[in-house]
């Protein structure tokens, strides 16, 4: 749970600086105000980071050129698609990241591993392809609706199908690793 909590704070701290984009621009309708106040937020959490002497993660720094070249064309253009593709970029890049053989492997418990470690790197090109198919998701929704109905439907979806998910590894990772867990009790007590 500890790892999950850490997780949720990564991402939503990714998530920030978009989502003050999308308020101030819900607020203003002015699309120089919240791509500027956007950018500054994003900048600001480098900074403050940097300020503490903790490291910067190296997709923190992609997020932040990612935000910047994105926001910059949009102001240069006056479009938001530039800022509502983002998240398309950030989902290509973790999906990218998952696609490791075993990355899940870390964030199991001992008593896990022992009996699921190969349902967890299955689970973890799943996860992949979650990234992925929710990149291509967003890039179609960005190109065909509003901001503030992109906004809408990929703030829901994107926490929907990452519990959908959570909760379907979950439940199958328990569940067959009780079965196998009394197997090897049953054939232990067999074999004395």
């Amino acid at each position: 749970m500890k790892d999950l909590l850490y997780s949720a704070r990564a991402v939503l701290a990714d998530m920030v600086a978009t989502l003050f984009f999308l308020a101030l621009y819900a607020l203003t309708h002015s699309i120089l105000w919240a791509v500027a106040a956007g950018l500054a937020l994003a900048l600001g959490q480098i900074g403050w980071q940097l300020l503490r002497g903790r490291a910067v993660d190296a997709l923190q720094w992609i997020g932040l050129v990612v935000i910047a070249s994105l926001g910059s064309a949009t102001l240069v253009s006056g479009n938001p698609l530039f800022v509502m593709l983002k998240p398309s970029l950030i989902y290509c890049l973790v999906g990218a990241a998952m696609l490791k053989r075993g990355w899940m492997l870390k964030y199991m418990p001992e008593r896990a591993l022992a009996s699921v470690s190969d349902l967890a790197i299955s689970f973890g090109y799943v996860w992949a392809g979650l990234m992925f198919f929710s990149a291509a998701l967003n890039f179609a929704v960005a190109q065909h609706t509003t901001v503030l109905a992109w906004a809408a439907f990929m703030g829901i979806y994107a926490t929907a199908s990452k519990i959908a998910l959570f909760a379907l590894q979950y439940g199958t990772m328990k569940m067959i690793g009780k079965r196998r867990y009394y197997a090897r009790q049953k054939a232990l007590m067999t074999a004395a």
